[in-house]
């Protein structure tokens, strides 16, 4: 699978390093792209960077040249992790002017899954109506609201009980948090 794993500015990039430290680089093809002011918020969140698995592939903001740019080469599916409430808008209304919202736009066109991680609170109107016409359009709106039941020790696993969620919605087999049990008779 062809997965391109966008980061933007919003709080939260341990959730995209978790996402690529749980993708298969050997297994899946992995491009990364990032938005201007996702690397103020990595360098604030991520004291070491974000740290890239071997053989996964970043672009530029501003080629469109990436394979990915183009609806003859979509990506299978595309993550954008922690996703803020301006890119959001900016698909929803097909604002395409770098390579990050191009590939949503193309992603959204081909029919290819498309999966958006808002972290951001409280939702205006606005929000709630671009969510809705996202949704409308296909795309999969998973907020970073992690599962308490996991009873989570640390930090990484709170953020894993989300990226869990996100690797269910690639149809990726994980084990990186319990799931519910059914209740016992």
């Amino acid at each position: 699978m062809k997965i391109l794993v966008a980061i933007t500015g919003a709080s939260g990039a341990i959730y995209a390093q978790r996402l690529l430290d749980n993708l298969d680089s050997r297994k899946h093809e992995i491009h990364v792209v990032q938005s201007n002011y996702a690397q103020q918020v990595i360098a604030e969140e991520l004291p070491g960077g974000l740290k890239l698995p071997d053989g996964v592939k970043i672009h530029s903001l501003k080629s469109m040249n990436a394979p990915f740019a183009s609806g003859s080469n979509p990506p299978d599916a595309m993550v954008v992790i922690p996703c803020t409430m301006g890119t959001m808008g900016r698909i929803a209304h097909g604002y395409s002017e770098d390579v990050l919202l191009r590939a949503a736009d193309v992603t959204l066109k081909e029919k290819r899954k498309l999966i958006l991680v808002p972290r951001e609170t409280p939702l205006s109107l606005v929000h709630v109506k671009n969510m809705e016409l996202l949704l409308l359009a296909g795309a999969v709106i998973l907020p970073a609201n992690p599962s308490f039941y996991s009873g989570a020790k640390t930090i990484v696993q709170l953020a894993d009980t989300v990226v869990s969620r996100v690797l269910d919605h690639l149809g990726i087999e994980n084990q990186l948090a319990p799931r519910w049990s059914e209740e016992k008779e």
